[in-house]
């Protein structure tokens, strides 16, 4: 069996590839959600948006809800406690997914010009605020969260909803929300063709552009903010005893594994690599190649988040030796074993699933086709 300092670590990084799978697959999804009242110019055009993604939305869900159950079995108290926080953001999210199933389920059952437009604003909301809300939350987490805990290790937040939506979070909203639009873009000009290909290079462009001047903006300020170290001696295979560390809070704390680890700088690289060469490949028509740039822009930008605040998982403002790292707020050894046992067997089953039916469902939707076919689901 793998020691638990071992386990700790693979599980940090299974959570971020969860995370990243999620940005990618359900990523584009909810990119090509944002763009669909802009793309679309008519119904039928809309239609051909949805049909792109129609198959495929609710089986790259699977990334979300495997992150979620992996984020509550291997680090509860995090789970728990970002909940109670977050609590008013998580169901804002919430609310805004509510509208993608109802919305592509029953969006086209009705030939009226009103129902339609209101269902396709509805997967605009449904699409384009998860991502800036989860973009806001890692602003948050990266400024540290006003949580403490007492004697019982009961978490109180002493926060508000509207505390969370300062300048550096929002600019962090706007990263994730310009990433997942390129990542949605890029694959809607692979799906489609003609006028619709054209708006969708157009919008995904755009989207690259105020992604790299947002990335880099959030990191040159990053450089100003308090960030968080440890500075009491760490035992990565003890039991977790989350208030047993001391932490202080310091300027420039979140770059000093940069300076320990300089090949972590290629993870900022590869965000602002990926994103250049994904408008590049898409001016070119090469579409495929686009797509795949843009998810290396998504490897690039969530690696950067999480390299820059490791071993920190929830840093606490209020109470900064509460903090939460991957070596105190994790589940038992057994636990972190089991499922790292049966993640090994079902993760590669899902990846295999995946790719066999995007591979079966390949190729462009066409106008033609959503006329030939009026009767479809979507």
């Amino acid at each position: 069996m793998l020691d638990y300092s071992t386990l700790k670590i693979i599980w940090w990084l299974l959570v971020g590839a969860l995370l990243i799978g999620f940005a990618i697959m359900d990523g584009h999804d909810m990119g090509v959600g944002t763009l669909l009242p802009f793309v679309g110019r008519g119904d039928i055009e809309r239609r051909v948006v949805i049909n792109t993604v129609g198959p495929h939305w609710d089986g790259n869900q699977v990334w979300f809800i495997t992150a979620g159950g992996a984020l509550f079995a291997a680090w509860p108290v995090v789970y728990a406690t970002a909940f109670s926080g977050f609590y008013w953001a998580m169901m804002l999210v919430l609310w805004a997914l509510f509208f993608r199933p109802v919305g592509f389920d029953y969006r086209s059952k009705i030939h009226n010009a009103a129902w339609r437009s209101t269902w396709d604003w509805g997967l605009f909301i449904g699409g384009a605020v998860p991502p800036l809300v989860f973009g806001i939350a890692f602003g948050n987490l990266l400024q540290g969260v006003p949580f403490q805990f007492d004697d019982y290790l009961v978490s109180t937040y002493t926060g508000s909803f509207w505390q969370l939506l300062n300048p550096f979070a929002l600019l962090t909203g706007v990263v994730s929300s310009a990433m997942i639009t390129l990542q949605g873009g890029t694959y809607l000009a692979h799906r489609t063709e003609g006028a619709i290909q054209a708006r969708a290079i157009k919008g995904a462009v755009g989207a690259a552009i105020i992604l790299l001047c947002a990335f880099v903006a959030a990191g040159w300020w990053l450089q100003s903010i308090e960030g968080y170290r440890i500075t009491s001696a760490i035992d990565s295979g003890a039991l977790p005893d989350i208030l047993a560390k001391s932490v202080v809070r310091e300027a420039g704390a979140w770059m000093a594994n940069y300076a320990r680890q300089p090949l972590l700088w290629l993870l900022p690289v590869l965000g602002l690599a990926g994103a250049v060469t994904a408008a590049a490949l898409l001016l070119s028509r090469h579409t495929l190649g686009a797509f795949a740039a843009s998810s290396m822009a998504v490897v690039g930008v969530i690696g950067t988040a999480g390299a820059s605040m490791f071993p920190f998982i929830m840093p606490s403002s209020s109470m900064p030796a509460a903090s939460l790292t991957v070596w105190d707020s994790v589940s038992s050894h057994l636990s972190l074993a089991i499922m790292f046992w049966a993640t090994l067997i079902f993760l590669p089953l899902i990846v295999v699933y995946t790719s066999w039916a995007y591979r079966v469902m390949r190729g462009k939707v066409t106008v033609a086709h959503i006329e030939a076919n009026e009767h479809s689901a979507y």
